[in-house]
């Protein structure tokens, strides 16, 4: 297989209610949407950069130059392409993995569906439904986030996440667990404390939670250990795993009990599967997490949610829950699960008319 041309476009996506963290409040999600075209068909992709450097150092017009500019070029050279010679091709160039598991993942789903192979079939899924999950921003006021809870309880999500920050974390969790008992119940700091606060999170042990999602900075992963000595409940790492490697050494250190694998932020599903591994190796549970993908991540993230090491729900929620229209035929929460597609690659298929509405620019490259 050769690769013989790549599309990229840029989309805007607009929520259907604004999505606040302590990264900031998002009220449009954009986002590439990668159309690798090879001598055996074409496959799709989707670059999880966010607008603006604040989830990662990651951003949409620095992951459209890089892959213009340096990884697309390297890919072009290799002769008898196919997903899995994408990240060695690319290794040189550091970092960019967001980018880079977008390139991947549109080669290997042209690969995969020249072969009728799904994506399921080929990470080695063992589910054909995936449990589903549902993550909830910070709210104004905790009425408000009571009102959003119960209304994803009533679609049958099967777990709830609670973003917090120091302000909104105690109260906000001693609410939830009051009005709705005994709910599968985890919250995501997204890297907003600091090794000072540790005392204070341990006021969460009394909630039952599953898990706190990344509490301190990423790159602290002496500090996640040394923070697990203190709480109770499971310290789950997100932003700090970035390889399987790095899975390896936080397992190793103690700084973890749980994994958030994000495929985006990995640099691919191929690495995603990998980090599977170790963790499964070491008796860790994971999860996918989400980075408000349309139905072509969608799509992917459910194939790497159905191997046997995601025991947790994990945030692979229904279409509805961030866009009134997707680009895809909408994934639909049917009794708390998502079906995992069985389509040749990832086994969606945008749907054009969709797709042309939420682009703002396209742009051809040739080989």
């Amino acid at each position: 297989m050769k690769l013989t041309g790549i599309e990229l476009r840029v989309i805007e996506m607009p929520l259907v209610a604004p999505f606040r963290t302590s990264f900031g409040v998002q009220t449009v999600r954009e986002a590439i949407v990668v159309r690798a075209v090879t001598t055996d068909g074409e496959g799709w992709g989707e670059c999880v950069a966010m607008q603006d450097p604040l989830y990662s150092s990651e951003y949409v017009e620095g992951s459209m130059d890089v892959i213009r500019r340096f990884l697309l070029p390297a890919i072009a050279q290799v002769d008898d392409l196919d997903g899995s010679k994408v990240a060695p091709a690319l290794e040189q160039f550091k970092g960019h993995r967001m980018s880079k598991a977008a390139l991947e993942t549109a080669i290997l789903d042209a690969e995969l569906r020249a072969g009728g192979i799904s994506l399921a079939r080929e990470l080695g899924a063992v589910r054909a439904e995936v449990d589903c999950g549902v993550s909830v921003g910070i709210m104004d006021s905790i009425p408000q986030l009571l009102d959003a809870v119960d209304g994803y309880l009533a679609e049958g999500y099967q777990r709830i996440k609670l973003k917090i920050e120091p302000g909104w974390d105690v109260e906000p969790v001693r609410a939830v667990r009051e009005r709705f008992g005994d709910i599968l119940l985890q919250v995501d700091a997204n890297t907003a404390y600091r090794r000072g606060d540790a005392q204070h999170l341990a006021l969460l042990d009394p909630f039952d939670l599953l898990l706190i999602e990344q509490p301190l900075d990423e790159e602290d992963v002496i500090g996640h250990a040394k923070l697990a000595e203190v709480v109770r409940t499971p310290i789950c790492l997100d932003e700090s795993i970035v390889s399987a490697r790095a899975a390896a050494d936080a397992i190793a250190l103690g700084a973890c009990a749980i994994v958030n694998i994000k495929p985006g932020r990995v640099g691919g599903y191929l690495e995603s599967r990998r980090i599977h591994d170790v963790c499964r190796a070491n008796d860790v549970p994971v999860w996918c997490g989400g980075m408000l993908e349309t139905g072509i991540g969608r799509a992917a993230n459910l194939a790497l949610a159905a191997l046997p090491g995601f025991t947790l729900p994990g945030d692979t929620s229904g279409s509805s829950r961030y866009y009134a229209h997707d680009i895809t035929e909408p994934f639909v929460v049917t009794d708390g699960t998502l079906s995992v597609p069985t389509g040749p690659g990832i086994g969606v298929t945008p749907d054009m008319d969709a797709l042309e509405a939420v682009t703002t620019r396209t742009e051809w490259i040739a080989f």
